[in-house]
């Protein structure tokens, strides 16, 4: 049940902790979408709330949902504008050289009849850029702190592939699932709001990291580290 995912909410805007699983747009097939809940998480509004931005159906953590058209519009430009800033958690299949980074790597759609469609590296697509750090690494594996500066399709899911070199755990698409659950969680959100209280919400790292031996990945955990 969506109402007891709540991690922000106010007269504009809720944020929900979105399992894992739970894709946000109407799959094709019919099946369940975060559309079927949307009418227990009004709260007392008529309107039902409509989510400003995307997370992959395996990504778990922090969605943004906006209570009113006007509300809507302005939490858009502040993603398009970049001043929304989130941080998301990650477990990749290797371990980086360095402890920290930037990957500047611009993506572009292709597709083929064998594949499908997937995002990649090129120099010819859309500016794309990734801050990042190690927070620990066990068993030849990597926990990741990620801070997308901008939000290009599967941006997190390539640039760990094509700029790290080591796919997200159970990515199905740009790695290998193994019948693991994919490793990516949004965990932080935050969205200024001009005249008001920013909207804030940080989602619990899920009991797949922990039991891969990683938890935590809160800023406390990551002194010294400016992710602006």
């Amino acid at each position: 049940m969506l109402q007891d995912h709540i991690l922000f909410i106010d007269g504009e805007a809720i944020v929900i902790d979105k399992p894992a699983g739970l894709p946000v747009d109407p799959p094709r097939d019919g099946s369940i979408s975060l559309e079927n809940h949307l009418s227990r998480l009004t709260f007392g509004f008529k309107r039902w709330p409509t989510p400003v931005h995307r997370l992959d159906r395996d990504t778990s953590g922090c969605l943004l949902l906006a209570r009113n058209p006007k509300a809507h519009a302005r939490f858009q430009q502040a993603f398009e504008a970049g001043q929304v800033t989130k941080r998301y958690l990650a477990v990749i299949d290797g371990i980086p050289d360095a402890p920290s980074g930037t990957i500047d790597l611009p993506l572009i759609k292709v597709s083929s009849a064998e594949r499908g469609w997937r995002m990649t590296g090129s120099p010819t697509g859309k500016a794309a850029r990734t801050r990042w750090r190690m927070l620990a690494h066990k068993d030849g594996r990597a926990f990741i702190a990620f801070y997308p500066e901008t939000g290009r399709t599967h941006q997190i899911r390539v640039h760990a592939a094509e700029g790290l070199g080591f796919p997200i755990t159970g990515d199905p698409v740009y790695g290998v699932a193994n019948g693991r659950k994919m490793m990516l969680h949004a965990a932080q959100l935050t969205v200024p709001r001009p005249g008001k209280p920013d909207i804030h919400a940080e989602a619990p790292t899920p009991d797949a990291f922990r039991a891969l031996g990683f938890a935590g990945g809160q800023p406390q955990d990551e002194p010294g580290y400016d992710a602006d």
